[in-house]
């Protein structure tokens, strides 16, 4: 039988799942910083509401795209201890996924930049 939904404890689990990133992640904690700092510029630069909320939520995806692989990476690495070329392959897709999310934002912020200062 599935267990009962309960908010506040899923939030709970996500929460933990932040901490355990920045704990362990280095690359989630340089992208973190990145994020924090890029969100405090966004606030002073005079840019329509809407192309903020763009480019902070695009920067939100290379975070999740960051987790996604660090999941990826824990689960490989529960599965199979040893060397595999699966788990090579898997570890490697995952790292991929982040590369996407990570192009996809600064297309976003490459539009959106041209576009608040009249270029397109």
């Amino acid at each position: 039988m599935k267990p009962k939904f309960q908010l506040l404890k899923n939030v709970g689990y996500a929460i933990a799942g932040l901490f355990n990133m920045l704990k362990e992640e280095t690359s989630f904690k340089i992208q973190v910083f990145t994020f924090v700092l890029f969100s405090i510029i966004l606030v002073f630069i005079d840019f329509t509401n809407l192309s903020k909320l763009i480019l902070f939520t695009s920067m939100v995806f290379v975070l999740a795209g960051e987790a996604i692989n660090s999941a990826i990476e824990r689960i490989v690495d529960l599965g199979s201890p040893d060397y595999h070329e699966l788990a090579k392959q898997a570890k490697d897709i995952g790292a991929l996924i982040v590369l996407l999310f990570f192009t996809i934002n600064c297309l976003i912020w490459l539009t959106t930049l041209l576009w608040e200062f009249g270029y397109i």
